[in-house]
């Protein structure tokens, strides 16, 4: 089983029965990692530059993923970001910060399963695949 399809299953499973209500989150996690200035790393570097290094480190890692709050989600990603994923998304803004609170650890420690953030052109080619597999 290759690393897509390991973070596709994980990804599905986790959404269950709400998967299709659902996508519109995925795509905005992935949005936040594909179009966050240097890529996840830059996006893991966000959390790390706001306290949270150990958090995020956590989701790279090959141990347990620690939790994150989404009042944390809020302060790294900024009010007009979290507005904007809400309003994409028909939620509330303190309901798409508990939503990513929740999806983004999952997404970036199944991207990151040896431990380490892949080099940009593998992210890219996995992203891309994600997007296709999820979203048909």
């Amino acid at each position: 089983m290759s690393l897509l399809d390991q973070v596709v299953g994980a990804v599905t499973s986790k959404l269950g029965a709400q998967g299709n209500a659902q996508s519109g989150l995925m795509e905005a996690v992935l949005g936040l990692i594909n179009n966050n200035a240097g890529g996840l790393s830059g996006l893991v570097q966000a959390f790390s530059n706001k306290g949270l290094a150990d958090v995020a480190a956590s989701w790279v890692s090959t141990g347990k993923n620690l939790p994150i709050n989404p009042e944390q989600i809020q302060s790294v990603l900024g009010n007009s970001r979290i507005q904007e994923i809400a309003q994409q998304l028909g939620l509330s803004s303190e309901a798409a910060s508990s939503q990513l609170s929740q999806m983004l650890p999952m997404v970036v420690d199944k991207l990151t399963p040896d431990g380490q953030i892949p080099s940009n052109d593998l992210l890219a080619q996995g992203m891309n695949l994600l997007k296709g597999k999820l979203f048909r």
